[in-house]
């Protein structure tokens, strides 16, 4: 059986201009491999209601999982939670266990809960909330949509309160071995490789090391004799190549 699917969206201006560097991506698509969840695409978009739900919508219709980062703070720039509820049309509000959440998590710290702060209680109707052991403020799950922040350490913590909840397939077996060639010079090694081991997706990367030019070659596939196997090939090919 087919591992599960997944896609994510980055959201925030801040992302497209330049301003913020992403790193979550990065993060979910080695958590998701080791979980058994094939990430497939990533998608990068503004601070824009429409185009949120837009995208949402299309992404969450084509794969099993769709988790969005970014847009679920304070603010009145954070609309993520009012674009995704209007995904599935579903009424949005300050929630009791949401607010029970924030509530005593300010209150433990002496600082007040005013309109700003509770604004982050707001979640869709039927959605589970996601644990956010950091800043306490939660995401939420709404049908096959994962809200999360776009803080990494905070968004790295939800995922990981989220992941036990997410039925998950096989983990990828990796391998990786670098090679002190051009890819012009390894391209017809790798094709027939890549024909003799269908199970297995071969990718290569190429780099300048200072002296000459350097091709990292990434063995991925859901069995690992099958990677170990496609290595072995490429080092019979490629004696120098190195992990």
């Amino acid at each position: 059986m087919p591992n599960p699917t997944a896609a994510m969206l980055v959201i925030g201006d801040e992302i497209l201009s330049g301003r913020t560097r992403d790193v979550n991506a990065h993060h979910l698509a080695g958590r998701l491999a080791g979980h058994g969840v094939d990430l497939r695409e990533v998608r990068m978009i503004p601070d824009i209601a429409a185009t949120i739900t837009d995208a949402a919508r299309d992404l969450a219709g084509a794969h099993d999982h769709l988790f969005t980062s970014g847009g679920i703070g304070p603010t009145h720039d954070d609309i993520t939670a009012d674009a995704i509820a209007a995904v599935f049309d579903a009424p949005i509000d300050v929630r009791d266990d949401a607010r029970a959440v924030l509530a005593a998590h300010y209150a433990s710290r002496g600082t007040e809960m005013n309109a700003a702060r509770l604004r982050m209680a707001r979640i869709p109707e039927g959605a589970r909330l996601i644990d956010n052991p950091v800043s306490a403020a939660p995401g939420f799950s709404l049908r096959n949509i994962h809200v999360m922040a776009g803080v990494p350490q905070i968004f790295a913590a939800m995922l990981e309160a989220l992941l036990p909840r997410i039925a998950g397939g096989a983990a990828q077996g990796t391998r990786t071995l670098v090679i002190d060639r051009g890819e012009g010079d390894i391209a017809a090694a790798l094709r027939e490789i890549a024909e003799r081991f269908p199970d297995v997706s071969i990718g290569s990367y190429p780099g300048w090391s200072g002296s000459g030019y350097r091709v990292a070659v990434v063995i991925r596939g859901a069995e690992a004799e099958a990677c170990d196997a496609a290595a072995e090939a490429l080092r019979e090919a490629f004696p120098e190549a190195r992990e």
